[in-house]
């Protein structure tokens, strides 16, 4: 196994499990960046930011959140790594646009992590907020 590759691997469990900036930052620069095209994410611009987001979301509306993994993708030409998975919850935790809907997501979505010799210097999650909302009952 690739170095970077480990390194992802670890950091995706780490962030999809809501174990926010404290266990996720061993594996990131400490200004990682961050981006996605999502209204969900307006305005989160660090990895440290995106995953305490993820933890919130976690131990808040959606306790029972789990992830999928489909596909993980080494570019060593790149430095990169991409990491594709589903995730799954129910909001039935306080927290979130509506009080707990009871309502159930399963998303599709992938990070592409961009590596600085063996640490995280950027991800970008490429994901369809506005229909993994409208699952949880939290938009039109």
């Amino acid at each position: 196994m690739s170095s970077i590759r480990e390194t992802a691997a670890l950091f995706f469990d780490a962030c999809e499990s809501g174990q926010g900036w404290d266990a996720c930052s061993r594996y990131c620069h400490p200004d990682a960046s961050f981006s996605a095209q999502t209204d969900t994410f307006a305005g989160i611009d660090t990895l440290a930011e995106y995953t305490e987001a993820m933890k919130g979301l976690i131990a808040g509306p959606v306790p029972d959140a789990s992830y999928e993994i489909r596909t993980f993708a080494v570019d060593e030409d790149r430095d990169q790594v991409l990491g594709f998975a589903i995730f799954r919850g129910t909001h039935t935790g306080d927290g979130g646009p509506v009080p707990p809907s009871g309502k159930a997501v399963e998303t599709d979505y992938v990070y592409v992590m961009e590596f600085d010799r063996d640490r995280i210097r950027h991800m970008t999650k490429i994901w369809n907020d506005g229909y993994a909302m409208r699952q949880l009952g939290w938009g039109a």
